[in-house]
């Protein structure tokens, strides 16, 4: 039995991929390693290109599996293998290159897999134009996880001015509409209690079937046909947020009541030269409209840092519509030219401590913010999903519909299920203590 690592930069889409290749090859009697194991034939990395950043942590994971997996074959594949091919064939000791488009065939490609040290043959995946199926899932399920990932959109048409992800992973397709319901009743059969349905542009679903088909039907049909406890979205653009989502999210117990929108920028000017297709008073009315209809609802923001042209008043723009709206967290990035977008040759470019002081000052507001978010349920009982692995202190942990990371004590019965429990303290990490309640 052949043994294999598989390791994840990256999104959710990312980590759905993986878990896919993942289940493939066991499913096939491979064994997965954990990826510091020795013995281990084959190393799989999972590169991601959103970032310079992200490039530069997906060459270092190349090298270290190298260095740490000296006789096994090295197959490296995700976004940065999509866009830059050549950079990484120029790193020693690694076996094949596979890009996105070429990423479905990788347990094929490694079942068939040569004895010895011959390389792999290079994957034929780097042409991101290239229109190609939607990858199901494998029929195994990868039980690594509490709340599984599902992806059921990939691809972009969006085009923003700074992004290198539609180069990376193409035009957008979608999962057909009967396969996503069975695939949350065939995780809901498994034994799972929560899935996160995720994608690239996870609002544009459905728009490339025939018929076309949306996200809202996907959310109104998992909630009519009960067809799992809870159903959460990942990542969805501030206009694909209809007010039947938001009606239907009020109405159900089954759809999170959390949501993760990409602001990107606060500042009207720097949303035209992104190419993101709202402006800050959208995107206010929209936060407010879904605080008042789900005061309690989980509010996260996606916002881009020192874009070209970003001058101090536009970052306070930014800054002060966030610091106005009830947003619950924040991710914060600092802008990162990607060749071959339009924005990598855009002039006026913020120099790097600026935007690493702008970066520093929303990351405190973004903190401040899930403070009191968080504060705000402190002597509240929630239902829990309780994960499968205790904490560092050996606490059961978990999150609300909400996103709450709650921990409390209790028997190993407990884990993978949904506990009701009361938040007694907020700690100073913003760890959230809480007992089971009777």
């Amino acid at each position: 039995m052949k043994k294999f690592t598989i390791i994840t930069l990256g999104c959710k889409v990312n980590q759905f991929e993986s878990e896919a290749i993942s289940a493939a090859l066991q499913r096939h009697g491979w064994i997965c390693c954990d990826r510091h194991e020795t013995g281990t034939e084959v190393c799989i990395i999972n590169t991601c290109a959103v970032t310079q950043k992200a490039a530069m942590q997906s060459r270092q994971a190349v090298r270290q599996a190298v260095k740490i997996h000296p006789k096994a074959h090295i197959l490296v594949t995700g976004c940065y293998a999509q866009t830059d091919p050549e950079a990484l064939k120029k790193i020693s000791g690694i076996s094949c290159v596979v890009g996105h488009t070429g990423k479905h065939a990788i347990p094929a490609l490694l079942v068939k897999m040569p004895d010895g040290s011959a390389p792999l043959p290079d994957g034929d995946g780097f042409n991101p134009a290239k229109t190609s199926p939607f990858i199901e899932p494998a029929d195994t399920v990868d039980k690594s996880r509490t709340r599984p990932f599902l992806k059921i959109q990939d691809g972009c048409n969006a085009f923003c001015s700074f992004c290198i992800v539609p180069h990376a992973r193409g035009r957008s397709i979608s999962m057909p509409f009967a396969h996503v319901l069975e695939n949350i009743r065939r995780l809901a059969r498994a034994g799972f209690h929560e899935v996160v349905l995720c994608g690239v542009h996870l609002g544009c679903y459905g728009l490339d079937l025939a018929p076309p088909a949306g996200l809202f039907e996907i959310l109104r049909q998992v909630d009519a046909g009960a067809l799992i406890e809870r159903l959460r979205i990942s990542s969805i653009e501030p206009r694909e947020i209809s007010d039947g989502i938001i009606a239907l999210m009020v109405a159900s117990e089954r759809i999170c009541r959390h949501f993760h929108i990409p602001l990107q920028s606060g500042d009207n000017a720097i949303l035209e030269r992104m190419r993101r297709p709202y402006t800050r008073e959208f995107f206010k009315e929209l936060v407010l409209k879904i605080h008042a209809a789900m005061p309690d609802a989980a509010i996260g923001a996606d916002v881009l840092i020192g874009f070209p042209g970003e001058t101090d008043a536009a970052f306070q723009n930014t800054f002060h519509l966030i610091e106005e709206l009830p947003l619950t967290y924040l991710h914060v990035f600092p802008f990162s030219a990607r060749k071959g977008t339009p924005a990598d040759r855009f002039p006026d470019k913020v120099p790097a401590q600026v935007i690493k002081t702008r970066c520093h000052e929303v990351r405190l507001l973004g903190a401040a913010k899930k403070k009191a978010f968080y504060s705000r349920f402190v002597g509240r009982t929630l239902p829990v999903l309780t994960e499968d692995r205790r904490d560092a202190s050996g606490l059961l942990k978990g999150y609300t519909a909400n996103y709450l990371p709650v921990c409390f004590s209790g028997g190993d019965h407990l884990k993978n299920t949904i506990a009701s429990v009361r938040i007694e303290s907020m700690g100073a990490d913003l760890t959230l203590p809480g007992t089971l309640a009777s």
